[in-house]
């Protein structure tokens, strides 16, 4: 007799798995509306509400997670690429849901995913407001899972930043990343794999095995961008991920201004380098893979610079805005 669990989906232990979740959701974030078909929050407070939104994912960092059967620090790194998106806006995070899809539903890792998206999210001072699991067989093959995110943010109509107001004469400011973040595993995988190199190899320069560098989570910067808020005036922010500070830097200038970013002023982090010598990789495209040491880049005033810093322990000066033509240049 054929059943839908003989065909490789198992609804008990699917059940038992949105149990968790509803269980775990309930103690951190005291919501009860998860598990039916969509989820509510209430929101107050707000006069003017303009809602924004983000989807995202980890990307190939997975294979390293699911390599060695670590997963909750992949969990966490869901949430950051999200809320850290959402923030570059002057948004702040109000919710977030996520989507876990799998050839075969194994409770003990989807646990450890849950658990991490959960540490992201208390991180990022975000809710957990509901999510989907799908169990694929024939599609994901064992082992192997996929993760995206999706995550809605709330800021009054005159707290929005568009980075219209960046003018010659401000100062870029860097707060610094906490590794790759979830970028550009395609690459140093690739180069891995050409020098023989494994995930459980000791790496003297970096007092780690391959594998703990490569899984650091992304840091989340929701906390000191809501804190920097309500002292300065922020004028442009960029989450620098894929494309580096060259492309995620542009995205938010004016036409008539560029960004100037000074190479030697970037937080210093040896991962960089270890891969950069590892791979013989041009140093343009370093600068176009990698964050380089910066994860998130505020643009500031002369005059709220100085505050800033005072504000954000880790962060510095790493380059001004000048006239030009939208484009970035790194010195």
């Amino acid at each position: 007799m054929l059943t839908y669990k003989s065909a490789g989906v198992d609804i008990d232990k699917a059940n038992e798995f949105v149990k968790y979740i509803k269980e775990k959701v309930k103690r951190e974030f005291n919501l009860d509306a998860i598990g039916g078909f969509a989820s509510g929050v209430p929101i107050r407070g707000y006069k003017e509400p303009v809602i924004f939104t983000t989807t995202d994912g980890v990307g190939t960092k997975l294979k390293v997670a699911q390599a060695l059967n670590k997963h909750d620090t992949v969990g966490i790194d869901l949430v950051a690429m999200n809320v850290n998106d959402l923030i570059t806006t002057g948004a702040e995070p109000f919710l977030f849901l996520d989507y876990i899809a799998t050839g075969k539903l194994e409770l003990s890792v989807m646990k450890q995913v849950i658990d991490g998206i959960v540490r992201g999210c208390k991180e990022g001072e975000v809710i957990l407001a509901g999510g989907e699991t799908a169990e694929m067989p024939g599609f994901y093959p064992e082992g192997v899972y996929d993760l995206a995110g999706f995550c809605v943010g709330i800021c009054e109509k005159n707290e929005v930043i568009m980075g219209k107001e960046i003018r010659e004469g401000d100062i870029l400011i860097g707060l610094p990343s906490s590794g790759f973040h979830s970028n550009g595993y395609s690459l140093i995988r690739k180069v891995l794999e050409i020098k023989e190199i494994k995930y459980t190899d000791f790496v003297e320069e970096l007092g780690k095995t391959v594998g703990e560098v490569l899984l650091t989570p992304t840091r989340i910067y929701v906390k000191e961008i809501k804190k920097l808020k309500k002292k300065v005036k922020i004028k442009g922010l960029a989450h620098i991920t894929g494309g580096g500070i060259p492309e995620n830097l542009a995205r938010i200038l004016p036409e008539n201004t560029k960004a100037v970013v000074e190479k030697r002023k970037l937080p210093k982090n040896p991962v960089f380098p270890w891969i950069q010598k590892l791979g013989n990789i041009p140093e343009e495209e370093m600068f176009r893979t990698f964050n380089m040491g910066v994860g998130m880049i505020i643009v500031l005033s002369e005059e709220d610079s100085d505050k800033a810093l005072e504000i954000l322990k880790d962060a510095s000066r790493i380059g001004r805005i000048e006239k030009g033509n939208g484009e970035v240049v790194i010195l």
